[in-house]
């Protein structure tokens, strides 16, 4: 992320300190629908246990302090507290920031034959055995993820093309951005003086990353809460 930067421009009724849409490009897009794919783990993790809405944090809880004596031989409690997010692409903030405070390795434990002179097999579980010698599978080894390739979305990566501009509702209804649409939504919004609409082009932070990932979780108008600080709309 340090290397680009991401930004979208608000379109904000003065009169009512809110936002009635941004124009985005791919990069913004692709990281709202991203939100989609990320594990309900990460979700936790990123936002914090005390700021989940219902119980979910204290499933995270109840697994975290779970002792490992309760869990199966081939199961890793960071599986299911730090699991690994789909491979999409290299989307900007949450996901970059997500990849780097992984560890190199799978939580994933994995077994090889325990013979020295075959090893020639290997299983998540340590009742196997192996084929070829007729040993237990149960050496374990440490199975090293290979780095993520750090692709850019201008080279189409991502989800959506990046032809066009798109429109991005305080909702966070996203659909391409036209002339008509916006004449249209300042119909719907009854927008009378153009005198109090207001153009914003914000940048993208980490921070504001996870505050728009949590306003989805709690908010009917993200864009507003987010950006202007005004929860009451």
């Amino acid at each position: 992320m340090a290397d680009r930067k991401v930004s979208l421009k608000l379109l904000i009724d003065t009169s009512r300190q809110k936002v009635l849409f941004a124009e985005a490009g791919k990069d913004f897009v692709d990281f709202l629908f991203y939100l989609l794919a990320m594990p309900v783990g990460t979700v936790i993790r990123l936002l914090t246990k005390k700021s989940m809405v219902g119980c979910l944090g204290n499933l995270y809880d109840s697994i975290e302090n779970l002792s490992q004596t309760y869990i199966q031989p081939n199961q890793d409690k960071d599986s299911l507290l730090k699991p690994k997010a789909p491979a999409l692409t290299q989307l900007p903030l949450l996901l970059i920031n997500e990849a780097q405070g992984q560890a190199p390795t799978s939580s994933k434990k994995l077994y090889i034959c325990s013979s020295s002179h075959c090893r020639r097999s290997a299983s998540d579980a340590t009742s196997a055995i192996c084929p070829s010698c007729f040993r237990c599978i149960n050496f374990e080894v440490t199975y090293i993820t290979p780095p993520a390739v750090n692709t850019s979305s201008s080279d189409e990566g991502g989800f959506v093309k990046g032809v066009v501009t798109y429109m991005v509702m305080d909702d966070l209804v996203v659909k391409p951005m036209s002339t008509i649409s916006s004449i249209t939504l300042l119909n719907k919004f009854n927008v009378k003086e153009v005198g109090v609409l207001e153009e914003k082009v914000v940048d993208l932070t980490m921070a504001t990353g996870l505050k728009l990932l949590k306003a989805s979780l709690q908010s009917k108008a993200v864009l507003t809460s987010v950006f202007l600080g005004n929860t009451g709309s």
